[in-house]
This record gives C-alpha cells, structure tokens and sequence, in this order.
C-alpha cells in the first residue's frame, strides 16, 4: 500500500475519536489496538506479528537485566562540519523531540547475568543516519569492549549515512569496520541485531560484520533501494526481497527472531561464547 495512502487513513481512523480511547492501527492488518495493548506485546501486533519501531531506551529495558546499563559517551554530540544550512537547527530539534543527543545510545549492561557493551540506534533522530558522533560513539564502544575483553551487540536501524556530513560521514563506514574487526581480532563475539529498516552505508559496514547476524521479522535490510536496483540491473527483483526472511534464506542472516525472544536468544549465544571462554 501506498505509506502515504496508509498515513491518510490512519489520521482519518483516528480523527474525532476522544484523547483516551485513540487507537493504533496495524499498517499490515489493520487491527485496532491501544498503546496499552501494544505495550504489553513489546509493540507487536498480536493479530499479524508487525514489528512496530521502538525507541532506543524501550528496548535497552526489554533486553537487559534491571537496573544494569551504564552508558558510555553519553554526552558526546555531532556538529555541523561542513556548515550545511540549517542543519545545526535539525540536530536541536530531533534533541528536543527524541530527548536524545544523537542517533545511537551505548553503553554496558547485563543480559541473564553476563556483561556486554551493547549499542541502540533509534530511527527517530534523523532516521538514526550515521554521522561523524554516530561512527564515533560506535567506535568508541568497540575499543571500551575491547579493552575491557566484552562481547559487543549492535541494535542497527538506518537510513544510512548522513547526507549532511558528506564524505565526512561516508568516512565513518571505514572507521567503524576497522574498529569491528580489531574486536575480532581479540576472539570476542560480537552479534548484530538489523532492524527495521537497516539500510545504506550502516549495511555496508559494521551491521553486516557480525560473528552472528539477527534479524527482527521482515525488516527492511539492504543497500540500494528496489528501484535504484532495478533500474540498474533493468531487471525485476524477487519478490520479499531485501526482507529478513529473504535474507536468512539466502545466508546473509543466521536467524530471524521474533521481539519476545531476542533477550533469550541473546542470553544464550553469550551464555556459549562465555562458557568457551571460561574453559
């Protein structure tokens, strides 16, 4: 359906209805839900299985142990190196509307008990592109995990790199990748998690350079878009395409996981690689 058709006919379901009984419809199935009922689903559907996107902090508290999080560069911001008009306004507003500094938190934290560096980004600061603070704070977090010896998650969601920046945020693509593999090179474990939608040069960097690479159910993961790819290659793509399921078929993803269980799931690949590790 076209998102624009599906915006109108969201605004039109909602309109008229009173503050406390406004619901959320389903772009999938069309189910009516509230916020309240969504929450108690971590944001899923219960009728169809729709993933909806959450925020950085929301599933920083669905996946980790209570209370353990601490975060690392928190205070640590992007500016406007190439004096791109009105781009230093951009950045105040997405603070002020996500109440975030930029478009990833990191941090360490617990999962069932075994420590890791663990990084969110949230599609809600400017589509979580990268930037120069976003390659930053990933690299950073990879050299803090491998100082500290700690496997190392990623939670990617991007519109890729960060139009703004330039060349200056395609560098990032390069920094992140080498800051990955010196983790490696430690033979610790890092998990990648694509989201929805994973695109771009996060794609083309450190979310396709996990030990193990997750996915939530059909998200959004790729380069190019359908169409640029199409018009290239003057071909028709399959269909599912770029979708989780697609790719795990195709050996890009090792498993697709649904939002209920990727704090087990979680626990458990970090519950192996710490027992090999203990040996």
């Amino acid at each position: 359906m076209n998102p624009f058709k599906q915006k109108r006919e969201l605004i039109s379901a909602l309109k008229g209805l009173p503050q406390k009984e406004k619901l959320i419809v389903c772009p999938v199935c069309g189910a009516k839900l509230t916020k309240e009922q969504l929450a108690q689903t971590l944001y899923v559907c219960p009728a169809c299985g729709h993933h909806y996107n959450i925020s950085a902090r929301y599933r920083l508290k669905t996946i980790l142990d209570p209370k353990s999080f601490h975060e690392i560069c928190g205070s640590l911001k992007g500016g406007n190196p190439l004096d791109f008009p009105g781009y230093e306004e951009k950045l105040q507003e997405q603070r002020e509307k996500t109440g975030l500094r930029e478009a990833v938190i990191t941090g360490t934290g617990k999962i069932k008990g075994i420590k890791a560096v663990v990084c969110v980004m949230d599609n809600r600061f400017m589509m979580a592109s990268m930037g120069t603070a976003v390659g930053e704070k990933i690299t950073r977090a990879c050299e803090y995990a491998v100082r500290n010896h700690l496997p190392l998650i990623i939670f990617c969601a991007s519109g890729g790199a960060r139009m703004q920046e330039g060349i200056l945020s395609l560098f990032q693509m390069a920094k992140t990748s080498a800051a990955v593999s010196r983790h490696s090179e430690e033979g610790l474990l890092y998990i990648s998690v694509l989201t929805h939608p994973t695109t771009g040069g996060v794609t083309a960097s450190f979310a396709s350079l996990g030990d193990i690479v997750l996915a939530e159910p059909d998200a959004l993961i790729g380069f190019a878009g359908p169409r640029v790819i199409e018009q290239t290659i003057k071909a028709s793509l399959p269909e599912g395409f770029q979708r989780a399921e697609y790719l795990r078929e195709h050996g890009f993803v090792d498993a697709v996981v649904e939002r209920k269980d990727m704090r087990d799931t979680l626990g458990l690949l970090l519950e192996l690689h710490d027992r090999r590790h203990r040996k």
